[in-house]
């Protein structure tokens, strides 16, 4: 008998990829995602005949109740969230109940269900917000600067909460930044991918970017993917950051990706400061000794390849609209 997942926010990016891996694995694998009036299910359409599709929300605990009866799985994967952290500064109640206390519904589910089934939570770089240290572990203070990142820590300690009070089996992944082609159009690294392809084919004049001096440790959602499944594997629950242990500035972005496509980044890049955060986060660089000691995993895609394998895609669909 195969081992069953439930993974919340299957038609994500981490989602989608997570479904490919398990599936691999040779599991069962269901997914929680919300009723919309329109489909979002793009990134998972090539394996939908494959997986179990739950409606629910996780603003909604009776939704959530039935999705773990219904899935009676080993293991969930709970990736569902508000993600954007600019949108989380205009929205910041949603923000907080869906990240936040969507995370105690899920735990609570599972706790009334069965607290035996293996609990992943999708934590965030964006927990440390201006940590004071150069390189941030599991051992480094938080200091959150988004109502994403506060919403994700409270997230964070209500999983060790139930694994210490209830005694499950229940994982904080601390994932830092992790991109691929199917990365939401809103996200920077998208955002500069997309266009830099628009520009090649002169569909876009010029692109416009907040601060070119932020950094980030980016890495590929495929890698991160597997880290999240090697945590569930282990005897004994603990919390991981992960991350490639390098960063690059929005400029080396903006750089890599329109030299993919042979042009010059400054003539087309323009600063505007209405996309500055308003509280920002300089710089974020993992320190991801212990997922690399216990898990055994290693990052096998490099920045640079990342960065192009996102134009290409983007090429590739811009061209095939045309």
């Amino acid at each position: 008998m195969s081992d069953r997942a439930l993974i919340t926010g299957i038609t994500g990016q981490d989602g989608s990829y997570l479904a490919e891996h398990l599936l691999r694995e040779g599991y069962e694998v269901y997914g929680l995602a919300r009723w919309t009036s329109t489909s979002n299910e793009d990134r998972i359409e090539h394996i939908r005949d494959d997986l179990n599709l739950l409606t629910g929300d996780l603003a909604d605990q009776p939704s959530l109740d039935r999705a773990v009866e219904a899935a009676d799985p080993d293991e969930v994967y709970h990736l569902g969230a508000l993600s954007f952290v600019p949108e989380s500064f205009t929205q910041p109640t949603v923000t907080s109940n869906v990240t936040g206390l969507g995370t105690t519904r899920m735990l609570e589910a599972i706790r009334k269900y069965d607290p035996e089934i293996r609990f992943y939570q999708a934590g965030t770089s964006e927990m440390f917000g201006n940590a004071p240290d150069e390189r941030q572990s599991i051992d480094t203070g938080f200091y959150p600067r988004s109502p994403y990142g506060v919403s994700k820590l409270y997230a964070h300690w209500m999983t060790v909460n139930y694994r210490e009070a209830h005694g499950m089996y229940a994982t904080n992944g601390i994932l830092f930044n992790h991109e691929s082609p199917r990365r939401g159009t809103q996200f920077v690294t998208r955002k500069i991918t997309r266009a830099a392809a628009r520009i090649a084919v002169g569909e876009q004049d010029e692109l416009r970017l907040g601060n070119l001096n932020a950094k980030r440790d980016w890495g590929h959602a495929r890698d991160y993917v597997k880290a999240m499944h090697l945590m569930l594997q282990q005897d004994e629950p603990d919390d991981y950051v992960v991350g490639t242990g390098e960063h690059h500035t929005v400029r080396e972005c903006a750089q890599i990706a329109f030299d993919e496509v042979g042009l010059e980044w400054e003539e087309y890049v323009k600063v505007d400061e209405k996309f500055f955060r308003a509280a920002e986060v300089d710089a974020l660089q993992a320190d991801p000794s212990r997922a690399k000691r216990k898990l055994e995993w290693e990052p096998t895609t490099t920045f640079d390849e990342m960065i192009r394998e996102m134009v290409q895609k983007d090429l590739a669909a811009v061209r095939s609209d045309d």
